[in-house]
């Protein structure tokens, strides 16, 4: 089945030329630039056309169309299906990390969980993009797309994160990663595993890997291929950490924001200092068991309810933990040596003003008044390390505290590495399979074509006068036959692992059977997809 004329000139025209121009100079510029297509076919032949940005290569083989049936408006419709034929969906992450990219952007870029499904929603509306989802932490901003097209794909992504977070897509491309297909699926299962985290083997991105696929749960975009990608990166998480041990004594990033706050202060004062942790969430929650767990036996919780403060001093029996409501934050703050901060506000809770009046702390403790933000957005803005009696750490501070960690834990992220590497296989043959599917889908809806016409001839050649009966067992008879039929090639489809047969072979007997059927699945899909889209659009 061949894309329509009409199907590809109102349909592509929408995808692939929203910018051109319908007036005859131009379709009369565009026709000089298109090439002679004589009668004669066309052998290994590759030819530029360009228009504006749009740039589509043709790359036909054996096909004859004459100059005066095909404008060249048409010609450029036609070779972009060819193209998309052609190209297999691709796994991108666009993704602005601890590694590359400062924390005042990630702030900028961050999405709260709650707009997610809005954000998956917003991407799959995109031209190019099919399946979506979004991991936002405070050490990362990660964009994993199924793409129609691996350039348009990225382009369409990352004008979307500079529209929603009003940074230039010039400086974006400065601190951006792009990864594709095996490598994208190489890097999501590092993070799950804690490999790429700014604390090596830390677990808590594991628990927000989990999350994103929680959150994905129904959301239309959040489709098989990126469903499967991220359930197969909370496999690889659970399988490293439990195969290498690799976090155990391994930091998070909220114990190592205690022990950066105990480094700055002097050794003498560690068990004195007063300090202060506002927000109760998971990670106050860490902030508040880690610093217990340094031996400090009283500390004071500012937070908007007391419920989880009191879950936590249950939890905590031996230490002493005062809660404040966030209106006394303040006078907590001026009370205070050490304020550790892990709040979700998109606002900062200190300024400059805030600060600078703040009565000064001990000489005994530093003569600094410590504040060690891990929230993304930043909750003390980057005022507030104008003032002299204060000092402020935020999360990428803590890569002091983790590079005195991480060597003991190489080794693990080594062993580590063999089991992903097994995992992406994997996950690549399964993925692989699933180009089978349309086929699958095609040779059974032609069976069932040829089936329901024979046996509608078969019940009229009998007469009105058979029972229900008969013409039921007439039709289960049909049934069974095509069934029987149909199972040897649909087993040859199948390549799950259970079987010797190999993915190759697999997908050999899957354009065996488009040949001999003439099933063209691949135009078939195309279509579904494009027409999905121009819906959307409307």
């Amino acid at each position: 089945m061949a894309v329509s004329t009409s199907f590809a000139g109102a349909k592509l025209e929408a995808l692939f030329l929203k910018s051109s121009s319908s007036s005859s100079s131009s379709r009369a510029s565009l026709s000089s630039q298109a090439p002679q297509i004589s009668g004669k076919p066309i052998r290994s032949r590759k030819t530029l056309i360009q228009r504006g940005a749009v740039r589509c290569e043709v790359a036909a083989s054996d096909v004859s169309l004459q100059t005066d049936k095909l404008s060249a408006l048409e010609q450029l419709k036609t070779s972009a299906v060819d193209r998309y034929t052609k190209e297999r969906s691709s796994i991108v992450v666009i993704g602005l990390s601890v590694h590359t990219t400062p924390v005042e952007m990630r702030e900028k870029l961050a999405i709260p969980e709650a707009e997610w499904p809005r954000a998956i929603g917003e991407l799959c509306s995109l031209n190019h993009i099919e399946e979506a989802a979004v991991l936002s932490t405070c050490n990362r901003m990660e964009i994993y797309v199924v793409a129609l097209s691996q350039h348009r794909g990225v382009k369409e992504v990352t004008e979307w994160m500079s529209k929603t977070s009003g940074i230039p897509v010039s400086e974006l491309c400065e601190h951006r990663f792009l990864l594709y297909n095996k490598d994208a699926t190489q890097h999501i299962f590092e993070v799950s595993a804690g490999l790429d985290s700014l604390v090596l083997g830390e677990g808590q991105i594991l628990a927000q890997v989990k999350q994103v696929v929680k959150v994905g749960q129904g959301v239309v975009g959040f489709g098989r291929n990126i469903s499967g990608l991220f359930k197969h990166a909370i496999t690889v998480g659970k399988r490293v950490r439990t195969e290498t041990n690799i976090a155990a004594g391994a930091v998070s990033v909220s114990s190592a924001a205690v022990e950066l706050a105990l480094m700055k202060l002097p050794e003498s004062s560690n068990a004195t200092a007063k300090m202060l942790v506002i927000g109760a969430g998971k990670m106050g929650k860490l902030v508040i068991k880690h610093l217990a767990a340094k031996g400090c036996t009283k500390m004071v919780v500012v937070n908007r309810t007391e419920e989880r403060v009191a879950a936590i001093r249950e939890e905590l029996k031996g230490v002493e933990i005062i809660y404040k409501p966030l209106t006394e934050m303040l006078t907590c703050a001026a009370e205070s040596d050490v304020v550790f901060t892990s709040t979700a506000s998109e606002t900062p809770l200190f300024l400059k003003e805030h600060v600078k009046d703040l009565p000064p702390v001990s000489p005994e403790v530093g003569g600094l008044r410590l504040f060690v933000d891990i929230s993304v957005p930043r909750n003390v803005g980057s005022c507030v390390t104008d003032i002299e009696t204060a000092q402020v750490y935020n999360v990428d501070d803590l890569k002091e505290v983790v590079a005195a960690n991480k060597e003991d834990r190489l080794q693990k992220a080594m062993e580590a590495q063999a089991i992903i590497a097994e995992e992406s296989k994997q996950f690549e043959a399964w993925r692989d399979s699933l180009e089978t599917v349309p086929t699958i889908k095609k040779l059974r809806a032609y069976a069932e074509r040829i089936r329901a016409a024979e046996l509608e001839k078969c019940l009229s050649k009998m007469g009105d006068d058979i029972s229900k009966k008969t013409k039921r067992a007439v039709e289960d008879l049909s049934k069974g036959i095509v069934n029987r039929l149909l199972h040897g090639p649909m087993q040859h489809l199948r390549c799950d692992g259970s079987d010797s047969r190999t993915l190759s072979e697999t997908l050999e007997n899957m354009h065996a059977l488009n040949r001999m059927f003439s099933l063209e699945t691949e135009i078939s899909v195309l279509e579904q997809k494009l027409r999905a889209k121009v819906e959307n659009q409307k």
